[in-house]
């Protein structure tokens, strides 16, 4: 019911606001790691699934947004899987990608409150509009990924001495 969505509504904002604080202080702080950088697009993507699969089953995140979501993350996860695999390496996150995932977060985070009745007149408009611009951003970004992907490959592939080839 209405307690069940109040409730994922909040821990999905802490869970949202605390990510954001841990990845804002790490930079602040000069505290960015190897490990961080890899860890905190896998910890977004975790994040989005789990909101995005609740609010599916509940009905409360349409599926347009839903399936456009889950078709990107397949998408990047197999371009992030494929530089690994190549070359043992993870691909930069893009600061375009840090506003897309915002957006989405948004989106999802105003679909789960517009679900409590009297505030889904104001607050569905602006999950769409936050989401449709969100999902846009993300597919760029998704294709800006695979170009760096690509790069990435030919130059290690392109710098390999022939017995290593």
């Amino acid at each position: 019911g209405a307690d069940n969505v109040t409730a994922a509504t909040i821990l999905f904002a802490l869970i949202a606001t605390t990510d954001w604080i841990d990845g804002f202080l790490a930079r602040r702080l000069n505290q960015v790691s190897k490990l961080g950088k890899s860890l905190d697009p896998v910890a977004d993507r975790l994040m989005i699934a789990s909101a995005l699969v609740a609010g599916l089953i509940a009905e409360i995140v349409p599926a347009q947004i839903g399936i456009a979501l889950i078709a990107r993350e397949i998408y990047v996860a197999s371009v992030t899987l494929f530089v690994f695999v190549r070359a043992g390496e993870t691909l930069e996150v893009r600061w375009l990608g840090k506003w897309a995932t915002f957006l989405v977060y948004s989106s999802l985070g105003w679909f789960y409150i517009a679900a409590i009745p009297f505030l889904d007149a104001i607050l569905t408009p602006l999950a769409w509009i936050s989401g449709v611009i969100g999902l846009a951003l993300y597919w760029v970004t998704a294709f800006q990924y695979t170009g760096d992907a690509l790069r990435r490959v030919r130059e290690l592939e392109s710098t390999a001495s022939p017995e290593e080839s």
